[in-house]
């Protein structure tokens, strides 16, 4: 088995940092539940469409700001529940393919005949875990509730704290920060089962993509040691028509 795919499977891994902007009174809305699902759900749909889409994704990470690895996946998605993770690069790992049925992650490896079970919260490669590409449905992984409003930069911003529904999704527990202009993320925290700071992810670069402006740069910051990140960049999203049949194991084999 590669080197990188071992530590994959074996190091468990998460996320997130920061902090800008003056809170303000908390907004009226704190304790409307169904405000707070509202505005997880249209900033979930920013990030991504809910149709079938591909989308190629590279990772550059980082070490005192010198790079330390670069890879590439390209991945199919369809809806929340369905995403299939293809390695590009490295090409000594090319031919791996992650499956995420619901929150159940696999990983298919040429050499091994059957499919080896993922935690969504192992980390992938720097400071991505492989639900970060694998995952990214906050609306339906996570309880949230609005904690207050925030200014950053002259525009407001809701600020949620999202609790995991169980301890089976990416992150127990997450901060997040959503314009109220337009529900586009801008920011998130994301702790450990003990409350721990672990990492952040800040949102830029917003593009027009299949008919939204979405962010196509994502740089995760590791909490825990300072002047590790990773950064991840969006490209070349495309419309796709992915019948349920890609996303099994038994399909794995066929995709290219």
């Amino acid at each position: 088995m590669p080197k990188g795919l071992f530590a994959a499977i074996v190091l468990a891994g998460c996320i997130v940092e920061s902090g800008f902007g003056i809170a303000q009174t908390p907004d009226p809305e704190n304790h409307d539940d169904t405000a707070a699902r509202t505005i997880v759900e249209k900033a979930d749909q920013v990030r991504f469409p809910r149709d079938g889409f591909q989308v190629d994704i590279k990772i550059d990470s980082e070490q005192d700001g010198q790079k330390s690895e670069s890879r590439r996946y390209r991945v199919l998605s369809k809806g929340n529940d369905n995403t299939v993770v293809m390695i590009v690069e490295p090409a000594s790992e090319r031919g791996q393919i992650m499956l995420m049925k619901s929150r159940d992650l696999w990983i298919f490896l040429p050499e091994v005949s059957q499919p080896v079970r993922l935690s969504l919260a192992q980390r992938l490669t720097g400071q991505v875990a492989n639900g970060d590409l694998a995952r990214a449905n906050f609306s339906g992984d996570y309880k949230p509730r609005i904690l207050k409003s925030e200014s950053i930069n002259g525009e407001n911003h809701h600020v949620l704290e999202l609790t995991a529904i169980d301890r089976g999704v990416t992150y127990q527990k997450v901060l997040y920060w959503v314009r109220q202009s337009n529900n586009a993320p801008h920011k998130a925290e994301f702790y450990s089962l003990s409350n721990r700071l672990l990492k952040t992810c800040v949102y830029e670069n917003f593009q027009n993509m299949l008919g939204e402006r979405r962010p196509t740069r994502l740089v995760m910051e590791d909490a825990l040691r300072k002047g590790e990140r990773s950064i991840l960049e969006y490209s070349d999203m495309k419309k796709r028509d992915l019948p349920d049949r890609v996303f099994t194991k038994e399909y794995l084999r066929r995709l290219e």
